[in-house]
């Protein structure tokens, strides 16, 4: 039989003040777990945090230019009672509403920003904290998305240092001694949703520690963009109805050429 995993415990970090524009956060965030973190932990940050300390916030006024600013391309829209939800792309690649500006645990009438370079914050968190513990740690920064055919959100990994994010099983066999072929866990994601059990979102607590799972450190593994899914795999890049109104404009101007291609021969 095979060797049973180790255990692993999940607790958050208590103690850390209220962030403010160009706080240290990753000596805040090393003096708050310094006895409470060790080699080989895995430390799960909330983006927000990273957000106030870097600046990124703005008016609530702004946030609709804010989601403009912030969008690479257009996955879908809908109009609803209270407005219009965006589904885009953002300057991370990643995809959700609102291109992640969020309105949520900040100051009335402002918004925050995702972080411009979340690895590099991860990195710099990683660098205090393994050296106050004088060990390896890794470090994820977290944020709430929703997921496609999901009711409900989940956090998910928007950066990384130290982590390896995705397990590749493809090649390897089962308990059942059957071939891995397409499975590679997104532990990252994984990790920042199991993290979120104890750190809520309204309990103040933005910071939680992941023991048991150091056969995921690997101080040479990608950042968090590894998971973003290239374009040419990715088969539900666009909303139904924007797919439906593509594939009529296409048709159409297919059409429309045909037709004069066939009047020059006439």
């Amino acid at each position: 039989m095979p060797n049973p995993l180790p255990p692993i415990s999940i607790f958050g970090i208590d103690g850390l003040p209220e962030i403010a524009v160009g706080d240290d956060l990753a000596a805040i965030i090393t003096a708050a777990a310094h006895d409470a973190v060790q080699p080989g932990d895995i430390l799960a940050v909330t983006s927000k945090i990273v957000s106030k300390a870097e600046g990124r916030m703005l008016q609530a006024a702004d946030r609709e230019q804010a989601i403009t600013d912030e969008s690479v391309r257009v996955v879908a829209t809908r109009e609803h009672p209270g407005g219009v939800t965006r589904i885009v792309e953002n300057r991370l690649g990643l995809v959700m509403a609102a291109a992640g500006v969020d309105a949520s645990n900040t100051l009335d009438g402002t918004v925050l920003l995702l972080p411009l370079d979340p690895d590099a914050s991860a990195a710099a968190i990683r660098a205090a904290v393994g050296a106050a513990v004088g060990g390896e740690v890794g470090v994820v920064i977290t944020d709430t998305a929703g997921r496609p055919w999901r009711e409900g959100q989940t956090d998910i990994v928007i950066g990384s240092s130290g982590v390896r994010l995705l397990d590749d099983l493809r090649g390897q066999h089962d308990a059942a001694g059957k071939l891995l072929e397409v499975t590679a866990p997104a532990v990252g994601d994984e990790i920042a949703a199991a993290a979120d059990l104890v750190k809520g979102k309204s309990s103040g607590v933005p910071v939680a520690v992941i023991r048991g799972l150091d056969r995921f450190l690997d101080e040479q593994a990608p950042g968090a963009r590894s998971l973003v899914r290239p374009a040419h795999d990715d088969l539900f890049s666009l909303g139904t109805a924007e797919a439906h109104q593509r594939g009529y404009d296409e048709g159409y101007e297919q059409g429309y050429r045909s037709a004069v291609a066939e009047s020059v021969r006439d």
